[in-house]
């Protein structure tokens, strides 16, 4: 008789309010095998997640363990059940080291009862050296970068040593060579026994990872069936229901004058003599490893972080640096990767949000205009077609790809001149991601210099006229985009031979 799943749902349903989040969805994980979900922004996967988690108690169904029926009345129950989940958003303390974070509520204590933190601390190396990352346990969580931190994330779920890993988006903001790593962790766990579930919108990772795929739409179970014999193409047409035509539509453009020009820009310690132009009509990519400095150079562009030596200029005018009410006004726009942390108020409303860099024109005699605010907002949430229910509702309740649609409408208001995009894709469905990039591509078309930051190679050779190469904080290379390759620029990043 076969071994019964760890894990199964069976027919779950989850409604909140009049919305279905999930409608009859079933799922059944195996030990010893990565199950893969599919599916757009909105589908129901993060509902389908958290119910597996204990977060959601669904309306209808039942979740068995071992083939035996559970009910989880919270995530602890979750935790002593043996599922651990990695979510797609960090959620760490800053002011806690990464080896607290990591134990947070299980450090092991002395004999009177104090934190043993030397025991603690090697218990959070051991982890990482399993990851076979080097990241001091010591350090605070403060100022990590998000692959740094999805990296804790993942050693905190390790430390449960968990029957079943939920792994929700961790790649997301990893380079191709911390993917490769956490692949070879994953199967690793998945040798030991572990039964995976990984969520990803990158479908080449689920068929270099995944021996199972279900596919969610609009909250039902498309399909459920081994990766093995389906193409990306297959893949697609489930979850989003029709073919999608192109993923990078690069339209022509006109290549004008010099909108941005960087000039031997240096931030001691973070990047050295950095320059670039991008004109009008071009979409310039920045790629490198994370840690080459790139999103550095975007803040210190954009006037977020002072640079000590060089100059900006954005058509023709130099830019005063740490003043980015100086660059808004010069029409430089940022949309920063942590689209949360960075480019978002969450407890505010969707209005409110695309509002926010328009209040010089929308506030007379320091009043704000709700009507001039919420006419602008209407606006492009429509051209971007972001999906809500009401747009006085906050920001925190839609999908992270309306999330990222409502920072790229806050900049497009403007009407920027240069717009500056880092990682502008990370974490959201294929077909949204499909629309970001033909935002982008008509912008390039109406004149605008756009400079996109991304850690994911073909959305850098599918959209970029040339491809800026980082690597330890200097400028490595300059490639057109008909020698462009993933070699190439690889080679570039990494200091090797091509």
């Amino acid at each position: 008789m076969p071994e019964p799943p760890v894990l199964a749902a069976q027919g779950l349903s989850k409604s909140f309010g009049a919305v279905r989040a999930l409608h009859d969805v079933s799922l059944e994980l195996y030990a010893g095998r990565a199950h893969a979900l599919a599916g757009e922004n909105g589908a129901g996967k993060s509902t389908l997640i958290k119910t597996l988690a204990g977060v959601h108690r669904p309306d209808a169904g039942a979740l068995l363990l071992d083939g035996r029926p559970v009910v989880l009345h919270g995530p602890a129950d979750a935790r002593d059940a043996g599922v651990a989940v990695i979510y797609q958003e960090p959620t760490l303390f800053p002011d806690l080291s990464v080896a607290e974070n990591i134990f947070m509520g299980r450090q092991p204590r002395r004999s009177l009862g104090r934190v043993d933190h030397k025991v603690m601390n090697a218990a959070a190396r051991d982890l990482f050296t399993r990851l076979a990352v080097d990241l001091d346990p010591e350090r605070p969580a403060r100022g990590l970068s998000i692959a740094d931190q999805q990296l804790v994330e993942i050693a905190k779920a390790l430390s449960f040593d968990a029957r079943v890993l939920i792994m929700d988006e961790p790649t997301a903001a990893l380079t191709g060579s911390e993917v490769a790593r956490l692949f070879g962790v994953v199967r690793t766990l998945r040798e030991q026994g572990s039964a995976i579930l990984f969520i990803s919108h990158r479908l080449e990772e689920i068929f270099a990872l995944c021996q199972d795929v279900t596919t969610l739409r609009d909250g039902r179970m498309i399909a459920s069936e081994p990766v093995e014999g389906l193409t990306e193409d297959d893949l697609v047409r489930r979850m989003v229901g029709r073919d999608l035509d192109q993923l990078y539509p690069k339209q022509a453009a006109e290549i004008g004058e010099v909108a941005l020009r960087v000039s031997r820009l240096t931030r001691e310690g973070v990047f050295t003599d950095v320059s670039f132009e991008v004109r009008r009509g071009e979409i310039v990519g920045l790629a490198g490893l994370v840690g080459a400095g790139r999103s550095e150079v975007a803040r210190a562009v954009f006037g977020v972080d002072r640079w000590d030596a060089g100059s900006v200029e954005v058509c023709g005018k130099p830019l005063t640096g740490g003043a980015p009410s100086a660059a808004m006004a010069a029409g430089l726009g940022l949309v920063p990767e942590d689209r949360r942390a960075q480019g978002l108020v969450m407890a505010q409303s969707i209005e409110r949000n695309i509002g926010l860099t328009g209040l010089r024109t929308t506030t007379r005699a320091g009043l704000s205009s709700r009507r001039a605010e919420r006419g602008r907002a209407v606006d492009w949430a429509a051209r971007l077609r972001v999906k809500y229910a009401r747009l006085a509702d906050a920001v925190s309740t839609l999908s992270g790809g309306n999330q990222q649609k409502v920072v790229l409408a806050k900049w497009l208001a403007t009407g920027p001149r240069v717009l500056i995009v880092d990682e502008p894709t990370r974490g959201i469905d294929i077909g949204t991601r499909a629309e970001v990039h033909r935002l982008l591509s008509g912008l390039a078309a109406d004149g605008v210099a756009v400079l996109m930051i991304s850690s994911d190679l073909p959305e850098i050779l599918g959209m970029a006229d040339r491809v800026l190469v980082m690597r330890e904080g200097r400028l490595t290379a300059e490639i057109p985009r008909a020698a462009a390759t993933e070699e190439s620029v690889l080679a570039a990043a990494t200091g090797r031979a091509a």
